[in-house]
């Protein structure tokens, strides 16, 4: 088999050297067709070497802690990689002989196999031997026609074709199996990061992801062609529009979907100077922009301290545009009043014109409605609003966006 495996190598070598642009098309294609099915069969000749390597225990001989380990310093594989290597190697050997086969006779490619004899495990453990090796000829046709993922799909309704008395309890069981595999593995963990953020990971079961996807996939849309976030950061601030939407529906238990309520930390001199950095009662510093803008449709309880940190006094909850001046506001906007933005009023926040933190009044003519992209947009950025003539608001662009900087409106939302 060496001298073998080392007289192939030379003929593959005298193949790349060959000039592949002389070739016809007809030529280019069956030169193609040879290559990938020379591939598929040198694949069979690996994994029937990777298992008389694991079985007899050469890797362990030579020091390694397993097969797995020695493949990733021989082959330069990763673990994963040589450990699937090793269980489809396992597998076409003590179960499906035809599988091994097929790709040695270069009709499935590697993936295929891998499917193949995944199928065939799972047909062999619930309809028998029989209908498994059914099984690996009705797939192995099959691969002829289908890519690996469609032939895994298709791999689904098998026992259709090998086993039709058992198919339709086979699926119920099957499904029953996953819907438990997806309720024992749910899990969401929010780990907190050193500055205030957090890192959000888990699986969520099919309900639960289909759930979340119709919520945040409409907003997840660019809000036009001056949208230069990425697909995360569109994601990130659709789950941060639901997050507020749902505090605003008054159907959260304990604090009843208030909006949140933001303690500020400053000292006189800061506040006398128009609110400066703060510090919430999380410990977490936030820059002055960030207080102005979480300011504008929260709840504050200022706490002034003297200059020995002594409280000289504590504000009373202040709750900013709710009630019948949100209803006027939404009446008046519509929806997020940045120009070309479609988003509705129940994804706005409302924003002050005047900042509240600047002395600016709670009131109709000092406020507009923004979604959470432009209330973020409008505070770090050098856009200003205000209102036009007629009471409605406009906007007026940075000078290096438009050097006359002429105002424009949403056009979305009017109403006449």
């Amino acid at each position: 088999m060496v001298e073998e495996l080392a007289q192939a190598d030379d003929a593959v070598a005298a193949c790349v050297d060959d000039a592949a642009w002389a070739l016809a098309d007809d030529e280019l294609i069956t030169a193609l067709d040879a290559a990938h099915r020379l591939e598929q069969r040198l694949a069979a000749v690996t994994l029937a070497l990777v298992r008389e390597i694991d079985g007899r225990g050469a890797a362990r001989a030579r020091g390694a802690s397993s097969t797995a380990v020695w493949l990733r310093e021989r082959l330069r594989l990763t673990v994963p990689a040589a450990r699937r290597l090793i269980d489809l190697a396992t597998a076409l050997d003590t179960g499906n002989p035809g599988v091994r086969q097929a790709l040695a006779d270069g009709h499935i490619t590697l993936d295929q196999a891998r499917v193949i004899a995944d199928t065939v495990t799972t047909v062999q453990a619930s309809a028998g031997a029989e209908a498994a090796d059914k099984a690996v000829g009705v797939l192995t046709d099959w691969a002829g026609q289908f890519d690996p993922t469609l032939l895994r799909k298709l791999g689904t309704r098998i026992l259709d074709h090998v086993a039709p008395d058992l198919a339709d309890a086979a699926a119920r069981a099957a499904l029953d199996a996953e819907t438990a595999r997806a309720t024992r593995d749910r899990h969401l963990t929010i780990s907190e990061q050193n500055d205030g953020r957090l890192r959000l990971s888990g699986i969520l079961d099919p309900e639960t992801a289909a759930v979340l996807r119709a919520a945040i996939d409409p907003l997840s849309a660019p809000c036009g062609p001056d949208d230069t976030r990425s697909p995360g950061q569109r994601r990130h601030d659709a789950l941060s529009d639901v997050c507020r939407l749902a505090l605003r529906a008054d159907a959260l238990p304990e604090h009843g979907g208030e909006s949140a309520q933001i303690v500020v930390t400053t000292s006189f001199d800061a506040l006398a100077g128009q609110l400066g950095a703060g510090t919430l009662d999380t410990g977490l510093h936030l820059t002055p922009d960030t207080v102005r803008r979480l300011a504008c449709d929260a709840t504050i309880l200022p706490a002034v301290l003297g200059g020995t940190g002594q409280v000289l006094d504590v504000g009373r909850q202040r709750r900013l545009i709710t009630g019948p001046l949100r209803r006027a506001l939404v009446l008046r906007d519509g929806g997020c009043t940045f120009p070309g933005c479609d988003r509705p009023p129940r994804w706005c926040a409302a924003h002050h014109i005047q900042h509240w933190a600047d002395g600016g009044p709670t009131n109709l003519d000092n406020s507009v409605l923004l979604c959470g992209h432009h209330h973020r947009h409008i505070h770090h950025s050098k856009w200003t609003v205000r209102l036009g003539d007629d009471g409605h608001p406009e906007f007026v662009p940075p000078a290096w966006l438009d050097p006359e900087q002429l105002p424009r409106r949403n056009h979305y939302h009017r109403r006449t």
